[in-house]
């Protein structure tokens, strides 16, 4: 299914219209809540949403022979985190029935 991006401006913009809070009180929120998820993954702890989801920080394995696939250059990855994202049972029931469009139905019938 290939949807509409969404920015950090579009999810503003939805909730000031949802609110009719102060758009720029709305941009502060948004942004402070972006900057606090960032700064708790950071600290290693995990942000559970309930309804929504999970996101923790997870250590990938370094390598040894890794590729730039851009360039082809051989090159080593040390132990690295990365953030992931688990997505909860509401979010997982709410995108089940999602209708198939495009090459995503083909595939799928």
């Amino acid at each position: 299914m290939a949807g509409k991006k969404i920015t950090k401006y579009d999810l503003v913009e939805a909730v000031y219209q949802n609110t009719k809070c102060e758009k720029r009180v709305v941009q502060d929120v948004v942004e402070s809540l972006l900057i606090q998820l960032k700064e708790s993954l950071k600290d290693g702890n995990t942000i559970e949403l309930r309804g929504f989801g999970t996101f923790e920080p997870r250590l990938r394995k370094g390598r040894v022979k890794a590729r730039n696939p851009k360039t082809g250059e051989q090159l080593s990855v040390a132990p690295h985190y990365v953030a992931a994202f688990r997505s909860g049972q509401e979010l997982k029931k709410s995108l089940w029935n999602l209708p198939l469009q495009g090459e995503d139905a083909e595939t799928s019938s």
